[in-house]
Protein backbone atom coordinates (compact mmCIF):
# COMPACT_ATOMS: atom_id res chain seq x y z
CA UNK A 1 0.00 0.00 0.00
CA UNK A 2 1.98 2.94 -0.93
CA UNK A 3 0.85 6.36 1.43
CA UNK A 4 0.04 9.55 0.39
CA UNK A 5 2.70 12.16 1.31
CA UNK A 6 0.37 13.27 4.29
CA UNK A 7 -0.44 9.80 5.43
CA UNK A 8 2.94 9.05 5.12
CA UNK A 9 4.10 12.12 7.38
CA UNK A 10 1.51 11.34 10.44
CA UNK A 11 2.95 7.53 10.07
CA UNK A 12 6.05 8.90 11.05
CA UNK A 13 4.80 11.25 13.51
CA UNK A 14 3.73 8.31 15.22
CA UNK A 15 6.73 7.34 16.14
CA UNK A 16 8.05 10.47 17.11
CA UNK A 17 9.50 12.15 14.00
CA UNK A 18 9.01 16.09 13.39
CA UNK A 19 6.99 17.24 10.72
CA UNK A 20 5.74 20.03 9.84
CA UNK A 21 1.93 21.64 10.87
CA UNK A 22 -0.04 20.85 8.07
CA UNK A 23 -4.06 19.84 7.02
CA UNK A 24 -5.26 18.02 3.94
CA UNK A 25 -8.02 20.03 1.77
CA UNK A 26 -9.95 18.40 -1.09
CA UNK A 27 -11.58 21.76 -2.52
CA UNK A 28 -9.77 25.71 -2.77
CA UNK A 29 -12.23 26.72 0.17
CA UNK A 30 -10.82 24.23 2.57
CA UNK A 31 -7.49 24.85 1.34
CA UNK A 32 -7.52 28.47 2.10
CA UNK A 33 -9.43 27.99 5.33
CA UNK A 34 -6.19 25.40 6.47
CA UNK A 35 -4.13 28.12 5.27
CA UNK A 36 -5.58 31.17 7.55
CA UNK A 37 -5.24 28.42 10.36
CA UNK A 38 -1.91 27.67 9.99
CA UNK A 39 -0.62 31.13 8.78
CA UNK A 40 0.90 31.86 5.60
CA UNK A 41 3.29 31.22 3.99
CA UNK A 42 2.52 27.75 3.40
CA UNK A 43 3.14 24.74 0.38
CA UNK A 44 0.84 23.73 -1.30
CA UNK A 45 1.36 20.10 -2.48
CA UNK A 46 -0.57 17.99 -4.97
CA UNK A 47 -1.02 14.61 -3.31
CA UNK A 48 -0.70 11.80 -5.78
CA UNK A 49 0.94 7.93 -5.83
CA UNK A 50 3.60 9.21 -7.99
CA UNK A 51 6.74 11.49 -8.30
CA UNK A 52 7.41 14.04 -9.93
CA UNK A 53 4.81 16.43 -8.55
CA UNK A 54 7.54 19.72 -8.13
CA UNK A 55 7.94 19.61 -11.98
CA UNK A 56 4.52 18.97 -13.10
CA UNK A 57 3.40 21.87 -11.17
CA UNK A 58 2.08 20.29 -8.29
CA UNK A 59 3.59 22.00 -5.62
CA UNK A 60 3.58 25.77 -4.75
CA UNK A 61 5.31 28.37 -2.59
CA UNK A 62 2.30 30.52 -0.79
CA UNK A 63 3.29 33.62 0.62
CA UNK A 64 -0.42 34.75 0.73
CA UNK A 65 -3.93 33.56 1.29
CA UNK A 66 -4.63 34.89 -2.65
CA UNK A 67 -1.19 32.76 -3.40
CA UNK A 68 -3.38 29.90 -2.13
CA UNK A 69 -6.36 30.02 -3.68
CA UNK A 70 -4.45 30.49 -6.54
CA UNK A 71 -2.10 27.40 -6.53
CA UNK A 72 -4.54 25.07 -5.23
CA UNK A 73 -6.96 26.17 -8.16
CA UNK A 74 -4.22 24.79 -10.28
CA UNK A 75 -3.51 22.18 -8.56
CA UNK A 76 -6.70 20.27 -7.92
CA UNK A 77 -7.84 18.25 -11.27
CA UNK A 78 -4.26 18.53 -12.38
CA UNK A 79 -3.06 15.24 -14.58
CA UNK A 80 -0.01 14.18 -13.51
CA UNK A 81 1.36 11.16 -14.46
CA UNK A 82 -2.13 9.70 -15.11
CA UNK A 83 -2.95 10.55 -11.25
CA UNK A 84 -5.49 13.40 -11.15
CA UNK A 85 -4.86 15.26 -8.13
CA UNK A 86 -7.86 15.11 -5.64
CA UNK A 87 -6.75 16.44 -2.82
CA UNK A 88 -4.10 18.67 -1.80
CA UNK A 89 -1.85 19.15 1.76
CA UNK A 90 -1.04 22.54 3.00
CA UNK A 91 1.52 22.79 4.46
CA UNK A 92 3.75 25.62 7.00
CA UNK A 93 6.52 26.89 4.68
CA UNK A 94 9.94 25.87 5.99
CA UNK A 95 13.34 27.59 5.88
CA UNK A 96 15.67 25.31 4.40
CA UNK A 97 19.55 25.74 5.29
CA UNK A 98 20.38 22.10 3.59
CA UNK A 99 18.75 18.88 2.31
CA UNK A 100 19.46 14.98 2.42
CA UNK A 101 18.29 11.67 1.71
CA UNK A 102 17.18 8.87 4.34
CA UNK A 103 15.62 5.48 3.48
CA UNK A 104 14.68 2.01 4.21
CA UNK A 105 14.01 -1.40 2.43
CA UNK A 106 14.60 -4.83 2.10
CA UNK A 107 17.55 -6.07 -0.13
CA UNK A 108 16.35 -9.27 -1.15
CA UNK A 109 19.43 -10.77 -1.93
CA UNK A 110 21.34 -10.09 0.72
CA UNK A 111 18.45 -10.55 3.21
CA UNK A 112 18.93 -7.68 5.01
CA UNK A 113 17.55 -4.36 5.64
CA UNK A 114 18.91 -1.49 2.89
CA UNK A 115 19.56 2.22 4.82
CA UNK A 116 20.90 4.85 2.40
CA UNK A 117 21.49 7.89 3.26
CA UNK A 118 23.18 11.43 1.13
CA UNK A 119 23.97 14.72 1.55
CA UNK A 120 22.27 15.29 -2.29
CA UNK A 121 18.86 15.58 -0.97
CA UNK A 122 16.10 16.61 -3.19
CA UNK A 123 16.75 15.21 -6.12
CA UNK A 124 15.67 11.95 -7.44
CA UNK A 125 17.96 9.16 -5.67
CA UNK A 126 18.18 7.40 -8.97
CA UNK A 127 19.93 10.16 -10.65
CA UNK A 128 22.27 10.95 -7.82
CA UNK A 129 22.96 6.87 -7.88
CA UNK A 130 23.91 7.32 -11.27
CA UNK A 131 25.79 10.28 -11.63
CA UNK A 132 27.83 10.24 -7.80
CA UNK A 133 26.84 6.61 -6.55
CA UNK A 134 29.54 7.20 -4.16
CA UNK A 135 27.01 10.56 -2.16
CA UNK A 136 24.80 7.97 -1.02
CA UNK A 137 26.39 5.69 2.25
CA UNK A 138 24.42 2.55 2.26
CA UNK A 139 24.19 0.25 5.75
CA UNK A 140 23.21 -3.48 5.96
CA UNK A 141 20.80 -4.08 8.90
CA UNK A 142 20.46 -7.74 10.41
CA UNK A 143 17.04 -8.05 10.94
CA UNK A 144 17.96 -9.82 13.96
CA UNK A 145 20.30 -7.27 15.63
CA UNK A 146 18.38 -4.20 14.30
CA UNK A 147 20.23 -0.68 14.11
CA UNK A 148 22.02 0.31 17.45
CA UNK A 149 22.62 4.38 17.65
CA UNK A 150 26.67 3.29 17.89
CA UNK A 151 26.31 2.13 14.07
CA UNK A 152 23.46 5.28 12.87
CA UNK A 153 26.68 7.48 13.95
CA UNK A 154 28.77 5.68 12.11
CA UNK A 155 26.50 5.58 8.93
CA UNK A 156 26.04 9.69 9.39
CA UNK A 157 29.74 10.44 9.46
CA UNK A 158 29.94 8.08 6.00
CA UNK A 159 27.66 9.87 4.60
CA UNK A 160 29.02 13.22 5.45
CA UNK A 161 26.40 15.49 7.19
CA UNK A 162 27.64 18.34 8.56
CA UNK A 163 28.12 18.67 12.49
CA UNK A 164 25.08 20.69 13.03
CA UNK A 165 22.91 17.66 11.63
CA UNK A 166 24.43 14.64 13.34
CA UNK A 167 22.31 14.84 16.27
CA UNK A 168 19.15 15.57 15.11
CA UNK A 169 20.04 12.84 11.89
CA UNK A 170 20.80 10.25 14.38
CA UNK A 171 17.52 10.55 16.35
CA UNK A 172 15.30 10.49 13.17
CA UNK A 173 17.22 7.62 11.22
CA UNK A 174 16.96 5.11 14.60
CA UNK A 175 13.35 6.35 14.52
CA UNK A 176 12.70 5.90 11.04
CA UNK A 177 14.45 2.45 11.14
CA UNK A 178 11.96 1.55 13.76
CA UNK A 179 8.69 2.94 11.83
CA UNK A 180 9.80 0.59 8.93
CA UNK A 181 10.16 -2.69 10.70
CA UNK A 182 7.47 -1.77 13.71
CA UNK A 183 4.93 -0.58 10.93
CA UNK A 184 5.74 -3.97 8.45
CA UNK A 185 7.12 -1.37 5.71
CA UNK A 186 8.51 -2.15 2.69
CA UNK A 187 9.82 1.20 1.82
CA UNK A 188 10.34 4.39 4.15
CA UNK A 189 11.59 7.42 2.53
CA UNK A 190 12.40 10.59 3.56
CA UNK A 191 13.34 13.15 0.75
CA UNK A 192 14.19 15.76 1.71
CA UNK A 193 15.65 15.39 5.56
CA UNK A 194 16.26 19.18 6.19
CA UNK A 195 18.36 21.18 8.40
CA UNK A 196 16.45 23.97 9.09
CA UNK A 197 17.88 27.83 9.46
CA UNK A 198 17.38 27.57 13.44
CA UNK A 199 19.28 23.91 13.29
CA UNK A 200 16.72 21.39 13.65
CA UNK A 201 16.74 17.96 11.49
CA UNK A 202 13.07 18.12 10.05
CA UNK A 203 11.42 15.80 7.90
CA UNK A 204 10.02 17.56 5.03
CA UNK A 205 8.50 15.14 2.45
CA UNK A 206 7.76 11.35 2.91
CA UNK A 207 7.41 8.17 1.09
CA UNK A 208 6.18 5.20 2.81
CA UNK A 209 4.90 1.91 1.30
CA UNK A 210 3.48 -0.52 3.72
CA UNK A 211 2.59 -4.52 3.08
CA UNK A 212 -0.45 -4.61 2.63
CA UNK A 213 -0.19 -8.43 4.56
CA UNK A 214 0.29 -6.72 7.39
CA UNK A 215 -3.20 -5.43 8.06
CA UNK A 216 -4.29 -7.86 10.28
CA UNK A 217 -1.86 -6.61 12.40
CA UNK A 218 -2.49 -2.99 12.38
CA UNK A 219 -6.11 -1.64 12.49
CA UNK A 220 -5.41 1.71 11.48
CA UNK A 221 -4.71 0.94 7.93
CA UNK A 222 -7.78 0.37 6.58
CA UNK A 223 -7.62 3.44 5.84
CA UNK A 224 -4.98 3.35 4.03
CA UNK A 225 -6.42 0.97 2.27
CA UNK A 226 -9.24 2.88 1.25
CA UNK A 227 -7.02 5.72 -0.67
CA UNK A 228 -5.15 3.06 -2.64
CA UNK A 229 -5.05 4.63 -6.20
CA UNK A 230 -6.56 1.66 -8.66
CA UNK A 231 -8.62 1.38 -11.78
CA UNK A 232 -11.64 -0.08 -12.90
CA UNK A 233 -10.52 -3.69 -12.86
CA UNK A 234 -8.06 -3.58 -9.45
CA UNK A 235 -11.12 -2.03 -7.56
CA UNK A 236 -12.88 -5.13 -8.91
CA UNK A 237 -10.33 -7.50 -7.93
CA UNK A 238 -9.74 -5.98 -4.86
CA UNK A 239 -13.45 -6.55 -3.58
CA UNK A 240 -13.05 -10.06 -4.79
CA UNK A 241 -9.60 -10.78 -2.29
CA UNK A 242 -8.12 -11.42 -5.66
CA UNK A 243 -4.46 -10.26 -5.59
CA UNK A 244 -4.24 -8.36 -9.14
CA UNK A 245 -2.22 -5.96 -10.98
CA UNK A 246 -3.54 -4.09 -14.52
CA UNK A 247 -1.46 -4.46 -16.89
CA UNK A 248 -1.81 -2.89 -20.55
CA UNK A 249 -1.08 -6.87 -23.08
CA UNK A 250 -4.23 -8.81 -24.58
CA UNK A 251 -3.48 -12.06 -22.88
CA UNK A 252 -5.40 -12.33 -19.70
CA UNK A 253 -3.18 -14.42 -16.98
CA UNK A 254 -5.12 -16.37 -14.15
CA UNK A 255 -2.32 -18.54 -11.76
CA UNK A 256 -1.68 -20.24 -8.27
CA UNK A 257 0.92 -18.77 -6.62
CA UNK A 258 2.34 -15.18 -7.25
CA UNK A 259 5.96 -16.96 -8.60
CA UNK A 260 3.68 -18.83 -10.81
CA UNK A 261 2.06 -15.81 -11.93
CA UNK A 262 4.72 -13.45 -12.57
CA UNK A 263 6.66 -16.43 -14.40
CA UNK A 264 3.24 -16.42 -16.81
CA UNK A 265 3.50 -12.94 -17.87
CA UNK A 266 7.02 -13.32 -18.79
CA UNK A 267 6.37 -16.42 -20.40
CA UNK A 268 3.32 -14.32 -22.39
CA UNK A 269 6.08 -11.77 -23.23
CA UNK A 270 8.93 -14.25 -23.52
CA UNK A 271 6.75 -15.92 -27.07
CA UNK A 272 5.86 -12.36 -28.69
CA UNK A 273 2.58 -11.27 -26.29
CA UNK A 274 1.72 -8.87 -23.51
CA UNK A 275 -0.18 -10.13 -20.00
CA UNK A 276 -3.46 -7.78 -19.81
CA UNK A 277 -2.63 -8.61 -15.76
CA UNK A 278 -1.01 -10.39 -12.80
CA UNK A 279 -3.98 -12.12 -11.31
CA UNK A 280 -2.51 -14.66 -8.57
CA UNK A 281 -5.73 -16.96 -6.99
CA UNK A 282 -3.29 -18.22 -4.07
CA UNK A 283 -3.59 -21.62 -2.80
CA UNK A 284 -7.00 -22.41 -3.60
CA UNK A 285 -8.62 -22.74 -7.32
CA UNK A 286 -12.06 -23.60 -6.58
CA UNK A 287 -15.23 -22.74 -8.82
CA UNK A 288 -15.90 -19.36 -6.86
CA UNK A 289 -12.31 -18.20 -6.65
CA UNK A 290 -12.12 -19.42 -10.32
CA UNK A 291 -15.58 -17.53 -11.19
CA UNK A 292 -14.14 -14.42 -9.38
CA UNK A 293 -11.12 -14.44 -11.37
CA UNK A 294 -12.44 -14.93 -15.02
CA UNK A 295 -15.22 -12.39 -14.32
CA UNK A 296 -13.04 -9.71 -13.46
CA UNK A 297 -10.20 -10.13 -16.88
CA UNK A 298 -13.55 -10.89 -18.67
CA UNK A 299 -14.51 -7.53 -17.90
CA UNK A 300 -11.10 -6.16 -19.27
CA UNK A 301 -12.30 -4.60 -23.14
CA UNK A 302 -8.83 -5.48 -24.00
CA UNK A 303 -8.62 -8.89 -23.31
CA UNK A 304 -8.47 -11.00 -26.48
CA UNK A 305 -7.41 -14.38 -24.93
CA UNK A 306 -7.24 -16.28 -21.39
CA UNK A 307 -4.09 -18.28 -19.81
CA UNK A 308 -5.22 -20.07 -16.30
CA UNK A 309 -1.54 -22.06 -15.80
CA UNK A 310 -1.99 -23.78 -12.56
CA UNK A 311 0.30 -25.86 -11.15
CA UNK A 312 -0.97 -28.07 -8.33
CA UNK A 313 1.13 -28.99 -4.91
CA UNK A 314 -1.11 -29.12 -1.94
CA UNK A 315 -4.24 -27.96 -4.26
CA UNK A 316 -5.23 -30.70 -6.66
CA UNK A 317 -5.28 -31.09 -10.15
CA UNK A 318 -8.90 -32.62 -10.14
CA UNK A 319 -10.32 -30.01 -7.69
CA UNK A 320 -9.01 -27.19 -9.91
CA UNK A 321 -10.70 -28.67 -13.12
CA UNK A 322 -13.84 -29.42 -11.59
CA UNK A 323 -13.58 -25.70 -10.43
CA UNK A 324 -13.05 -24.23 -13.96
CA UNK A 325 -15.69 -26.07 -15.70
CA UNK A 326 -18.63 -25.08 -12.86
CA UNK A 327 -17.03 -21.56 -12.78
CA UNK A 328 -16.50 -21.18 -17.04
CA UNK A 329 -20.80 -22.17 -16.64
CA UNK A 330 -21.30 -19.34 -14.47
CA UNK A 331 -19.27 -16.63 -16.66
CA UNK A 332 -20.19 -15.71 -19.81
CA UNK A 333 -16.59 -15.42 -21.29
CA UNK A 334 -15.83 -13.52 -24.17
CA UNK A 335 -12.45 -14.77 -24.72
CA UNK A 336 -10.52 -18.03 -25.76
CA UNK A 337 -9.31 -20.10 -22.76
CA UNK A 338 -5.95 -21.92 -22.61
CA UNK A 339 -5.51 -23.93 -19.75
CA UNK A 340 -2.33 -25.50 -18.72
CA UNK A 341 -2.52 -28.30 -15.50
CA UNK A 342 0.53 -30.07 -13.76
CA UNK A 343 1.22 -31.28 -10.44
CA UNK A 344 -0.51 -33.34 -7.68
CA UNK A 345 -3.87 -34.86 -9.48
CA UNK A 346 -2.90 -33.20 -12.92
CA UNK A 347 -3.76 -36.54 -15.36
CA UNK A 348 -7.17 -36.60 -13.38
CA UNK A 349 -7.97 -33.27 -13.41
CA UNK A 350 -7.16 -33.23 -17.22
CA UNK A 351 -9.55 -36.17 -17.81
CA UNK A 352 -12.27 -33.83 -16.45
CA UNK A 353 -11.27 -30.73 -18.95
CA UNK A 354 -10.86 -32.81 -21.96
CA UNK A 355 -15.00 -33.41 -22.10
CA UNK A 356 -15.12 -29.27 -22.08
CA UNK A 357 -12.48 -29.08 -24.98
CA UNK A 358 -13.39 -26.52 -27.84
CA UNK A 359 -12.29 -23.68 -29.60
CA UNK A 360 -12.67 -21.46 -26.78
CA UNK A 361 -11.62 -23.80 -24.03
CA UNK A 362 -8.11 -25.57 -25.30
CA UNK A 363 -5.65 -27.44 -23.02
CA UNK A 364 -1.58 -27.50 -23.77
CA UNK A 365 0.90 -29.77 -22.00
CA UNK A 366 3.54 -27.35 -21.21
CA UNK A 367 3.35 -23.57 -20.03
CA UNK A 368 5.64 -22.43 -22.51
CA UNK A 369 3.23 -24.11 -25.28
CA UNK A 370 0.06 -22.60 -23.28
CA UNK A 371 1.92 -19.58 -23.48
CA UNK A 372 2.26 -19.47 -27.73
CA UNK A 373 -1.44 -20.67 -28.18
CA UNK A 374 -2.85 -17.59 -25.86
CA UNK A 375 -0.92 -15.15 -27.72
CA UNK A 376 -1.52 -16.34 -31.25
CA UNK A 377 -5.47 -16.39 -30.10
CA UNK A 378 -4.71 -13.26 -28.82
CA UNK A 379 -3.14 -12.19 -32.20
CA UNK A 380 -6.12 -13.53 -33.61
CA UNK A 381 -8.00 -11.52 -32.15
CA UNK A 382 -10.96 -13.66 -31.89
CA UNK A 383 -13.28 -13.55 -28.81
CA UNK A 384 -15.08 -16.99 -29.18
CA UNK A 385 -17.90 -17.15 -26.51
CA UNK A 386 -17.31 -20.34 -24.57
Amino acid sequence: MDLFEYQGKRFFADYGMPISPGEIAFTVDEAVAAAERLGTPVMVKAQVHTGGRGKAGGVKFAATIDDVREHAGNILGLDISGHVVGRVWIEQASDIADEYYASFTLDRSAKKHLGMLSVEGGVEIEAVAEENPDAIAKIWVDPVDGLDESTTREWVAAAGLPAAAVEGAVDILLKLYESYVDGDADLVEINPLILTDDGRVHVLDAKVTLDGNSVFRHESYAEFDGTQTRDERETAAHAKGLQYVGLDGSVGVIANGAGLAMSTVDVVNQVGGNAANFLDIGGGANADVMAGALEVINNDPAVRSIFINIFGGITRGDEVANGIVEAIGRVDIGSPIVIRLDGTNADEGRAILDAHLSESLQMAPTMLDAARMAVALADAGEGVEA
